[in-house]
């Protein structure tokens, strides 16, 4: 569903980005990508989203290059940022209906979609308010509705857990599982690393740019060990080479 292949995207007047970065995501896959703070995680999230160029490699998805054909890869994503920037003079609803115009959802299929989330997240009634008026978690809520409308084939992810509470989270994790289920892919980048390992059947590690641990969750978690303690210990050791 995603294939990255030799990834480097360096921003001017520095070295931060990514270098030579290849990682597969099958269909069927949830997929942690975890690192610390500058790491390259966001940079290569926005790659993958079509918002940033890139040096030099390859992405691929659903078999289509994103540099060939970005506007049918895009069709086949949805991309949600550590911090959504919403439309705040638009209401939930207009919001909705702009994202399902985009993706030219039909009106019946979007009309119960729109319900069905919007039910599901506990945000429905809120739907005729200006967005401008959503505390943090609920304008979450709504970008994670509105990245579902057109029923992605990837999910790319930036934090999706953050502002959630308890019961939100439960229910994209649901989803995230269902979409997979459903021969759907997810690549997502998070600090919480036991939900990483809970949640993921596949895990990459991100330092300084660099790629420096990709596999299952069962090759890289070895038995008694955590995700936690398996991170620091590659993190540490990277750094010694």
């Amino acid at each position: 569903m995603l294939i990255i292949n030799h990834l480097t995207k360096h921003y001017k007047g520095g070295s931060k980005g990514v270098t030579d970065l290849s990682l597969h995501v099958m269909p069927g896959d949830i997929c942690a990508f975890i690192g610390h703070n500058g790491a390259g995680k966001t940079t290569t999230l926005k790659c993958i989203a079509g918002i940033h160029g890139y040096d030099a490699g390859e992405i691929r998805i659903g078999g289509i290059s994103l540099h060939d054909d970005p506007l049918v890869c895009k069709q086949m994503t949805a991309y949600i940022p550590d911090n959504p920037d919403l439309y705040e003079y638009l209401t939930g609803i207009q919001y909705l209906n702009f994202i399902a115009d985009i993706f030219k959802v039909p009106a019946e299929e979007r009309k119960e979609r729109i319900k069905r989330y919007g039910d599901e997240f506990e945000i429905t009634e809120s739907f005729g308010d200006l967005i401008s008026s959503y505390s943090h978690g609920m304008k979450q809520k709504l970008a994670i509705i509105s990245a579902l409308l057109h029923e992605p084939r990837l999910l790319v992810l930036d934090e999706p857990f953050v502002g959630l509470d308890p019961k939100a989270s439960v229910i994209l994790k649901e989803r995230m599982r269902k979409l997979c289920a459903g021969g759907g892919a997810i690549f997502f980048s998070t600090h919480v690393l036991e939900v990483a390992e809970k949640l993921c059947n596949k895990v990459a590690m991100i330092k300084e740019g660099r790629l420096i641990a990709e596999g299952t969750m069962e090759e890289v978690v070895k038995q008694g060990n955590t995700l936690e303690s398996i991170f620091m210990e590659v993190v540490n050791n990277a750094g010694a080479d």
